[in-house]
């Protein structure tokens, strides 16, 4: 199983209530797919970048969940079909085991002569 993080922008219009039914059914659509909802974030009401459409603030919220590729599908569906979601956006989480490790530089081994000749020598050729 993956994990998922799934933000989406509700209309400020709404009411708390309101909001918190959207996203209980949301959460239910996790649910009924055998996914394992981990963290539901809500930011609450908050100013956005840019204005959306005709509104300036929205009720902000982020679930953290484990499942199948067919759970953020049936969401985007979902919210597509509500006029209430300004904006939704679904990332795959990064595992410990899916991230590639930065290789390190391999460093050259010193050679017989080092590159930057010593403090005496640079002395020797300044005075001749």
């Amino acid at each position: 199983m993956r994990q998922y993080e799934t933000g989406f922008l509700l209309s400020p219009q709404l009411t708390e209530e309101e909001a918190e039914a959207i996203v209980q059914q949301m959460a239910e659509v996790i649910a009924q797919r055998q996914g394992q909802m981990a963290k539901v974030d809500k930011w609450g009401k908050r100013r956005t970048a840019y204005p959306l459409g005709k509104y300036h603030d929205a009720y902000y919220y982020f679930f953290h969940y484990e499942g199948g590729p067919d759970i953020p599908a049936e969401l985007a569906r979902k919210f597509r079909q509500l006029d209430t979601v300004l904006r939704h956006l679904t990332l795959v989480k990064e595992t410990q085991q899916n991230m590639r490790r930065k290789k390190k530089p391999k460093s050259k081994p010193p050679t017989g002569e080092t590159a930057a000749p010593d403090a005496a020598e640079a002395a020797e050729k300044k005075e001749a």
